[in-house]
């Protein structure tokens, strides 16, 4: 039977009336006849589903923990497999789909089934019998492959019921609850409990990427390697190397000896390559520049002379200052002069000695009308007003302030001083502007704030490891002719304080006295004669008595109060008594 109900068209051909051997397998039966033709075998007969527990107890793992038992295909899903593979086109090949472990092989006499392909040794032919094509296995769960066409085979005894062939691997099913047995089941079907679903995998995070390589630096656990080091020696000659690598290079110099010789080399040649000089532009450029374009087109309203060396040295600081950062405003500076008997000085900043030059500036402004950047009833002398500024304004003085904040200040107030003596005519040369205990032509004043930023400009390169050049020769000479011109007054001064021999002759004002030759080295030197008795006597050079000569940065040194006057660097000859008095009273022209 076909198992849908009604007769199996092959009963007839090959049933009892066949010569069948009536075993009951489907297909012809050999009987007595051995020459008997071969028939086409019938379809594989649908075996009839098994139970659970038959089902469960053959699969490995199935009741331990391990992988879940399958589940076996109901009576209803076989009949629907059944027949969705009759109503199928013949030419149609059902798509494959994974095998599900078919039911325990029966290989009773009795048993309908044909034994799983499996399992099963494949019959071979009848002798003299020609072997036909295979047709194509049903790929279907429970089905094995058709008969091959030909004479039955002998009949072999098969594996018995404790045989259990291994399935194929497949993937894990989900579990579900076992379905209810047929009625045909001999054996009742116990409770299967499903596995617990596994948890589920956690989320795959990507890797975040990989940083770029950084360049290798040297440390005390990670030493450069030495071919990395000879690679950084044209770097560190050329004083291109950060200081972590220069650091590196010289202390692996002091244990190479091929290395350092290498070094040695470059640092020759580099030295070929350019002169050190520098970075400042010409001193002169500037003048040269104004003077080419006053030629071509002279200026409306022209600005003194007197007030150009004033105008260039705070134009020259000013560019020392335009490129500093915070650390460099921050930078302690140490502003030292002569107080008239000793070396004294005060700790600032860099910041701190803008804003000096500003509060002392601003009483040759409040002279000229201009507002002052201490305000009103402000202290009158230099020093007065710095430690008041300083005092008033801690931030001025050590930086804490924003940077490069009082260079604006104090550069927009000297762009104010230049145009306002040059609006002012002719007449304003002659005004006169008091710094407190003494007081000074408004050109004198000028020319002594060109020579007060010129020596605080070379503190603040000190500081900062900055070389500075010495201003143009013509504006050079004439901070020389005024600190010349002062030194009179500063030595009777230091008379009356007791700090000076008394003179040696009373002359008349206006008649040449005892002189001392006064002779400075340098493109902006020259040849100044000292009046040593009495400011108002005349000099002569006929009535020398002594001379003194050194180049122009021994006097910068010893006018700036740098250098004590006993040590300053000078040709002496002469009267010893005039020279000493002189060399003090030049360095006490130094002051805050």
């Amino acid at each position: 039977m076909t198992g849908r109900g009604g007769p199996d068209p092959y009963d007839d051909a090959y049933g009892e009336n066949s010569g069948g051997s009536g075993d009951g397998r489907d297909g012809p039966g050999r009987g007595s006849d051995a020459d008997l033709p071969s028939h086409p075998a019938g379809p594989p007969r649908i075996p009839p589903p098994r139970s659970a527990a038959e089902d469960s107890g053959h699969w490995p793992g199935a009741l331990d923990g391990g992988i879940p038992a399958p589940r076996p295909p109901t009576a209803d899903e076989a009949w629907a497999d059944k027949t969705r593979a009759d109503e199928a086109p013949a030419d149609e090949v059902p798509a494959e789909r994974a095998p599900e472990p078919g039911p325990e092989p029966n290989t009773t006499p009795d048993s309908e089934s044909e034994a799983e392909p499996d399992t099963a040794p494949a019959p071979e032919p009848a002798a003299g019998s020609e072997p036909e094509a295979t047709p194509t296995p049903d790929p279907r769960p429970g089905h094995g492959p058709e008969p091959t066409l030909g004479p039955e085979p002998e009949p072999t005894p098969g594996p018995g019921p404790e045989a259990n062939p291994e399935p194929k691997a497949e993937p894990e099913p989900e579990p579900r609850q076992a379905p209810e047995p047929p009625a045909s089941a001999a054996l009742p079907t116990p409770a299967v409990t499903p596995a617990p679903p596994a948890a589920p995998a956690p989320p795959i995070t990507p890797a975040p990427p990989a940083p770029p390589l950084a360049a290798p630096t040297p440390s005390a656990a990670h030493p450069l390697s030495h071919d990395l080091l000879r690679s950084l020696l044209g770097a560190w000659a050329l004083t291109a190397c950060s200081q972590e690598e220069t650091s590196a290079v010289e202390a692996h110099l002091n244990h190479c000896p091929s290395c350092a010789e290498e070094a040695l080399r470059l640092r020759d040649a580099v030295g070929l390559l350019h002169t050190e000089h520098s970075l400042d532009l010409d001193p002169m450029l500037r003048s040269r520049v104004l003077a080419g374009c006053l030629g071509r087109r002279p200026a409306r309203i022209p600005m003194p002379g007197w007030a150009g060396a004033y105008d260039a040295e705070a134009a020259r600081l000013d560019a020392l200052l335009r490129d500093m950062g915070e650390a460099e405003w921050r930078a302690p500076v140490r502003l030292k002069w002569f107080d008239g008997r000793r070396l004294t000085g005060r700790d600032t900043t860099v910041a701190g000695v803008i804003a000096h030059l500003m509060v002392v500036d601003g009483i040759v402004a409040a002279s000229l009308g201009l507002p002052d950047p201490m305000g009103v009833g402000a202290p009158g002398s230099p020093l007065a007003r710095t430690e008041a500024c300083w005092h008033h304004e801690p931030g001025a003085a050590y930086g804490a302030g924003p940077p490069g904040a009082v260079r604006e200040l104090w550069r927009e107030q000297g762009h104010a001083l230049v145009r306002t003596v040059s609006f002012a005519g002719r007449g304003v040369a002659e005004l006169d502007v008091a710094y407190g205990d003494f007081a000074l032509p408004i050109r004198d004043a000028f020319l002594d704030r060109a020579l007060e930023c010129w020596v605080h400009a070379g503190d603040i390169a000190e500081a900062i490891d900055y070389p500075y050049e010495p201003p143009a020769s013509a504006h050079l000479k004439a901070m020389i002719d005024l600190c010349a011109r002062l030194l009179p007054g500063t030595l009777a001064e230091r008379r009356r304080a007791g700090l000076a021999s008394p003179p040696r002759r009373l002359v008349e004002a206006g008649t040449p006295g005892r002189t001392l030759h006064l002779q400075v080295e340098g493109t902006g030197g020259g040849d100044w004669y000292i009046p040593l008795d009495s400011p108002a006597a005349t000099a002569a050079p006929e009535e020398a008595v002594a001379t003194i000569a050194l180049d122009q940065e021994a006097f910068y040194l010893l006018a700036s109060g740098h250098v004590p006057p006993q040590e300053a660097a000078a040709g002496l000859s002469g009267d010893t008594e005039a020279i000493r008095d002189v060399l003090f009273a030049t360095a006490s022209l130094s002051r805050l």
